[in-house]
């Protein structure tokens, strides 16, 4: 049974007031993920231990030099048909966590962080791990001379 709107709808906001954009359906997931360049997908959900510092983290994340291309989310007990397509089709093979969050290079997972990688760390700790995969697998822009 699918979490109560209301309940979740702060956590929701957490993170699309920073530009985060919501990936509600499969085919939103397809389309997102198709696309060439980086995806940041964080996967939101209630669990006060992991995302209370996961979507926090996620944020602070944006205040890194080298940014990927796109900042997505889907909540995990809302959007069950967009994260069990997400989860089945991109991300096959990895254990499914949330919340957690991937980094997608044209459509392929380069970098997971598991909940269990979330849970127990303050905010600042999992930042610096989202901006060391940002800083990885990113592309910088090249300064013109």
């Amino acid at each position: 049974m699918p979490y109560d709107p209301l309940l979740v709808k702060p956590m929701r906001e957490e993170l699309t007031r920073v530009g985060f954009q919501e990936m509600l359906t499969p085919e939103a997931v397809d389309s997102t993920l198709s696309q060439q360049g980086t995806t940041f997908v964080v996967v939101n959900s209630v669990c006060g231990c992991a995302a209370g510092g996961a979507r926090p983290a996620a944020t602070m994340a944006l205040k890194n030099d080298v940014l990927p291309d796109r900042l997505v989310t889907v909540f995990a007990g809302q959007d069950t048909e967009a994260v069990q397509h997400l989860r089945s089709k991109y991300l096959q093979g990895i254990p499914p966590s949330s919340p957690s969050m991937a980094l997608f290079q044209d459509g392929q997972p380069v970098a997971v962080i598991h909940r269990h990688h979330i849970e127990g760390r303050m905010p600042e700790s999992i930042a610096e791990a989202v901006k060391g995969m940002f800083d990885e697998f990113c592309a910088k822009e090249e300064v013109a001379a």
